[in-house]
């Protein structure tokens, strides 16, 4: 595992050059967003350790195995830590796949169901230290994002991916690691892609690729072709 410092506040931490989580640093110590593939969580707490920034809370984009694998060994490793993440996903964190009433997509597919359960659930706009819980469904049914309000840093999970420039989830492209694929409703993923846009943020930090600065610019080129591709995303 490599890390790399995007800000004062933020360290990426990057595992086989693709899987990503994120250390962000607050006056208590920090906060762990996503836990990567399995066994990383003896480098995560390497580097919290060599930062001086212990873990207090553990916040998840979303369910799927690579940004929860190691929940499990963080959780025992760090007795009381805050485990949070969004209320609708907190269902296929347990394993429990069933839809809500009105929602539709591909078969779910990609998670990693977990003993250790989210400690809070999280609604849209919620504070969570110098975070704001941001709720954008598409890449999963319950994906949350997390705006750092000091210097509008967007850790956005997958709702974005950048290996292969930024591509909004739910968006056909020919490159790995072909978001729309591994996306549950392509049509949710744009909508949520330029509700994030709107945020105007300063860099974005995702699940896979590079942390992008100023990056407006290519986040609008992005969701310009979700649009192409998915037309009734522009509704609601």
């Amino acid at each position: 595992m490599k890390i790399f410092r995007e800000t004062e506040n933020l360290r990426r931490l990057t595992r086989c050059g693709m899987f990503n989580c994120f250390l962000v640093k607050d006056e208590q110590g920090c906060t762990l967003i996503d836990t990567n593939v399995g066994g990383s969580a003896r480098a995560i707490l390497q580097f919290s350790q060599r930062l001086g920034w212990p873990i207090k809370r553990i916040a998840l984009t979303h369910a799927h195995f690579d940004h929860v694998f190691s929940l499990d060994e963080l959780a025992s490793a760090l007795p009381g830590v805050e485990v949070l993440i969004g209320a609708r996903e907190s269902r296929l964190l347990s394993g429990d796949m069933s839809l809500d009433p009105g929602e539709h997509g591909k078969e779910l597919f990609g998670f990693a169901p977990t003993r250790t359960q989210a400690t809070k659930v999280l609604a849209d706009g919620e504070q969570v230290g110098y975070l704001r819980a941001i709720s954008c469904p598409g890449h999963t049914p319950g994906h949350f994002a997390y705006l750092d309000v000091r210097d509008n840093s967007l850790i956005a999970g997958d709702a974005f991916v950048t290996q292969s420039g930024v591509v909004a989830a739910g968006v056909f492209k020919w490159a790995l690691p072909f978001p729309a694929w591994f996306s549950w409703n392509g049509m949710l993923s744009v909508r949520s892609a330029a509700k994030l846009r709107a945020l105007n943020p300063s860099r974005l930090a995702v699940g896979h690729g590079k942390t992008v600065v100023s990056p407006g610019e290519a986040m609008d080129r992005a969701i310009a072709i979700g649009y192409k591709q998915h037309p009734d995303a522009r509704n609601g």
